[in-house]
């Protein structure tokens, strides 16, 4: 009798926990209502960022100076005409090399630094390690109109007005503080036993960092990367200071010549926007499948 007994007795409990479930389950489902309000939501956000970019790219196909007041008119008359002219009758290309080579310049050399201190910061305990980061995050606060003169009379000291080396060591220190947080919080995820591997191996603590854990460290340098090189390619108040010959400017800079006292070239600058903004989504779409790991790493930590 007393068997019976607990066996109905499981019975129940097993069909309580299953009822439970079930439960549980239908209460972590989403309402349909819920569902299009967040899809009409995301439909309304992807508009509004994706609106600005199609209008430019648009307005960049209209052949004459005026069709960014009649945008609608430009459909039976599209033309690639504004493109040719960019790239043929003005120094675009040479905007362009400019541009890749502070940008390639800045990512290399800020993600390096970036990624050296992080770790120091993450695996040692010198003193001053957390001031350092704290340090790091303060540069941050002030704006370029505060930074501007204090670096250009920094950058003509030594001799670097209207170099590409200046422009990346400014750069740099506006990107690498990010980097560094960034990178740091990535590097609190990988356990410390494989740089205790790395020693008992024989590794140098330089040789551990670039053979074992930079490896490891791929989606937070990704992210790095993208950011050093946006920070770099887009920026317009720094080069348009420290950059003076003509042959030196940038692609921001470049950009700014199709505005002039009288007239601006409405058409001419939307078609170089297209193209500045190209390098950008690819770069974009080299690192995008590490983005979301580099960012989130380390968000739980401390």
């Amino acid at each position: 009798m007393s068997t019976t007994l607990e066996r109905a007795a499981a019975t129940d409990a097993a069909r309580s926990a299953d009822s439970g479930k079930r439960a549980g389950s239908r209460r972590g489902e989403r309402s349909r209502g819920a569902s299009l309000a967040i899809h009409a939501t995301l439909l309304v956000a992807s508009f509004i960022a994706f609106f600005p970019v199609a209008w430019i790219a648009w307005i960049s196909l209209g052949p004459d100076k005026t069709d960014f007041l009649h945008p609608e008119n430009i459909a039976g008359k599209i033309s690639f005409e504004n493109y040719s002219a960019v790239l043929g009758d003005t120094q675009f290309l040479q905007w362009f090399a400019n541009s890749l080579i502070v940008a390639l310049g800045t990512c290399v050399l800020g993600v390096f630094i970036a990624a050296s201190s992080g770790y120091a910061v993450s695996r040692m305990r010198f003193p001053g390690h957390r001031q350092l980061m704290w340090t790091f995050l303060v540069t941050q606060m002030f704006p370029v109109a505060i930074l501007m003169v204090p670096l250009y009379n920094i950058v003509a000291n030594f001799g670097l007005l209207d170099t590409y080396g200046a422009l990346i060591l400014v750069y740099c220190t506006t990107a690498i503080p990010y980097c560094a947080w960034l990178l740091k919080g990535y590097f609190d995820t990988i356990p410390q036993e494989i740089d205790e591997a790395g020693r008992v191996d024989g590794l140098t603590p330089f040789g551990t960092f670039y053979r074992l854990i930079l490896p490891l460290a791929r989606p937070g340098l990704a992210v790095a990367a993208f950011y050093t090189f946006l920070t770099a390619w887009a920026e317009v108040a720094y080069a348009s200071v420290f950059m003076l010959s003509e042959d030196k400017y940038t692609l921001a800079i470049g950009l700014t010549t199709f505005v002039s006292q009288y007239d601006t070239q409405w058409d001419l600058m939307a078609a170089t926007s297209v193209l500045i903004a190209l390098p950008a989504a690819l770069v974009f779409y080299l690192v995008q499948r590490h983005l979301v790991t580099g960012l989130t790493a380390g968000a739980s930590k401390s």
